[in-house]
């Protein structure tokens, strides 16, 4: 039986309980394809199924202990083996797709069958770009397709660095809008860069201060509440996070603030990965959408990209090279 390096977690823990062991390789069945893995990432997912946090991931992933050893949620690789059922790949593609409760893809091999999860990369994009290219942009798409976006509004992205805003901020340029973001010093020129009009640094500012009223508040990383984003909000604009609050309440908010044409807050169930990645796919296509890479690091080193994720401080996304 052939081995395989992966990064391997038995209970859930921290970054420091991950382990590179060598597995057996899988093997594909008829219904599957083999993919050689050469880049994935770790983001806020990946790291809410290593530390089950919060708990309600338990209850996907297993309650005592993950169902899943092999970390790993998105991947950019080449296909190396086919089931004799698959006519829509073939060997030597290159494909990239993503599952936020999983694939097991931080690791040198993975089996996929493929449902909607995975499409074949562009030939403008190369691995690293591709596996950027995923879990947040996949969330971010649930943000601007739960909302009416017309050309002429105003709209506040706040965290517009992460993997979720990065994206965001890129697909909501394309609605003729006027975006404000709020970043870090460092990358205020990245920022603008990506299609913002107006930039707060929330090191130095206090964008809820602003006196500008905003057809739709983006809370990309849920570092604020609909509290404090309510007077920023026109009649009838909406806030959206993408944590449910610190108390859950904006999913008692979403059931209750849409009832009459006042302000509201909306939660962003994500739609299936069979609906973004097609979408993804277009931008990346077109050359309308770039993801942002921060740190490399190689399997070896997984470890401490989870302590760099976890930080909560990186910009766009963070590489595993294969």
């Amino acid at each position: 039986m052939q081995k395989m390096k992966a990064a391997v977690r038995r209970n859930y823990g921290l970054p420091k309980d991950i382990s590179i062991e060598e597995i057996e390789k899988p093997i594909p069945n008829d219904d599957q394809l083999l993919i050689k893995v050469q880049a994935t990432t770790v983001n806020r997912t990946d790291c809410a199924n290593l530390t089950a946090k919060p708990f309600i991931m338990r209850f996907v992933l297993g309650f005592l202990k993950p169902k899943k050893i092999v970390l790993g949620t998105d991947f950019a690789g080449e296909v190396v083996a086919i089931g004799k059922n698959i006519k829509s790949y073939h060997v030597n593609d290159r494909v990239f797709g993503f599952t936020d409760t999983g694939l097991e893809t931080q690791a040198e091999y993975v089996v996929i069958t493929p449902k909607g999860n995975l499409l074949s990369i562009p030939e403008n994009i190369d691995y690293k770009q591709a596996a950027a290219s995923l879990e947040g942009a996949h969330y971010a798409y649930s943000f601007i397709h739960k909302v009416n976006i017309q050309p002429g509004q105003r709209i506040l992205i706040n965290g517009a660095t992460g993997g979720i805003g990065s994206a965001l901020i890129q697909f909501v340029n394309q609605f003729d809008v006027h975006i404000t973001a709020t970043c870090n010093t460092k990358n205020k020129d990245l920022i603008q860069s990506l299609g913002a009009d107006k930039i707060y640094d929330y090191q130095v500012e206090d964008f809820t201060t602003d006196p500008e009223k905003y057809d739709f508040i983006f809370d990309a990383v849920g570092k604020s509440t609909f509290g404090k984003c309510k007077p920023l909000l026109k009649k009838g604009g909406a806030y959206i996070s993408s944590e449910p609050g610190p108390y859950w309440q904006n999913l008692l908010f979403a059931v209750l603030t849409p009832i009459g044409k006042n302000k509201k807050v909306i939660f962003p169930i994500p739609y299936s990965i069979e609906k973004t990645l097609p979408y993804i796919h277009h931008f990346l296509k077109t050359g309308k959408f770039q993801p942002v890479i921060d740190k490399e690091y190689s399997l070896a080193n997984i470890s401490q990209a989870y302590d760099f994720v976890i930080t909560g401080e990186k910009t766009g996304n963070v590489i595993i090279l294969i």
